[in-house]
């Protein structure tokens, strides 16, 4: 990220940039949530293969729901990803540039990029928190649906924003849409481990003055974000089944991480959860860095007109 940016492009920028990658990549998004919510086992061989598990469950919902079915959900979801990494873009940009002009340095610490970047992702998780609680019911309530009618319970309509939304608050009132959120406030470390070791990956590259080429973005986002996965893994996988499963709904962040360490699955679903991180935020970043630069470019040609 270039700090001598102003915050608002830098906002803009990075929301598109997550916007775009979201949109890419969100069919992976759906099949790395029906992992993580799979039945604990010990089979070992089924968490390595988490990936050709993921394209497996791809393919069972174009047979069973068509094409479309992999989308749902999206418009919420990139809904939530907009607002949520527009406040995340500017209100790091924003610090940053202050704790520089303050220090009186172009670079920051490993430490103070990460106390930023942790208090910029705790901000916009709160705001963006509601909605992707209501993407995640989106993408399992055809499960949800099919396993009432094999129960024999009353059969549902087909789930909307709207029904999902008032299905929520009827269950567990307003406080409902922030489900998860103590553990959303601890993976909020998640986007400053990764723009950190993106600063640490421009600066053994090019000096910071020097823009990265598409490739070098594509690359540093991607690699930056797969480690930050990598180190908290376990408590992504305890975020969506707190928010998703109904049977661990009224669990405990420390007895969901116990039971997923008991049947030895903390990394259930991680391969499918770094590919799509691994695309995700290559894109985001990339497409990030070429709408900064071209505003950079617009500004230079008017300059010297």
């Amino acid at each position: 990220m270039t700090s001598t940016l102003p915050p608002l492009l830098q906002a803009v920028s990075g929301a598109l940039g997550s916007a775009s990658s979201n949109a890419l990549t969100y069919p992976l998004d759906l099949a790395t949530t029906r992992i993580q919510l799979q039945k604990p086992t010990r089979n070992k061989q089924y968490n390595s293969a988490s990936i050709v598990q993921g394209f497996r469950i791809l393919q069972h919902i174009i047979r069973r729901d068509g094409l479309p079915s992999l989308y749902s959900g999206l418009s919420t979801d990139t809904s939530a990803t907009l607002m949520s990494n527009f406040f995340y873009f500017y209100l790091y940009s924003f610090l940053r540039n202050f704790a520089c002009k303050w220090k009186n340095s172009k670079s920051l610490s490993m430490g103070t990029e990460l106390l930023l970047g942790f208090l910029a992702g705790v901000s916009s998780r709160a705001v963006s928190n509601p909605l992707n609680l209501i993407t995640l019911r989106l993408q399992l309530a055809k499960d949800e649906e099919d396993g009432d009618e094999e129960s024999g319970d009353t059969k549902h309509p087909p789930a909307t924003t709207t029904s999902v939304v008032q299905r929520i608050y009827q269950e567990e009132g307003l406080l409902g849409f922030w489900r998860g959120f103590g553990t959303t406030i601890l993976l909020s470390i998640n986007p400053s481990i990764t723009l950190a070791l993106f600063q640490i990956f421009l600066r053994l590259r090019h000096s910071q003055s020097l823009k990265p080429t598409p490739r070098q973005a594509f690359l540093g986002g991607a690699i930056s974000n797969s480690i930050a996965i990598v180190l908290l893994y376990p408590l992504i996988l305890a975020k969506t089944r707190l928010q998703g499963d109904k049977a661990r709904r009224k669990a405990t962040l420390f007895t969901v991480l116990n039971e997923a360490y008991t049947s030895d699955t903390l990394y259930h679903g991680l391969g499918m959860q770094i590919t799509k991180g691994f695309l995700s935020q290559g894109v985001t970043f990339l497409v990030k860095e070429r709408i900064e630069q071209f505003v950079v470019n617009l500004y230079l040609k008017r300059q010297h007109r």
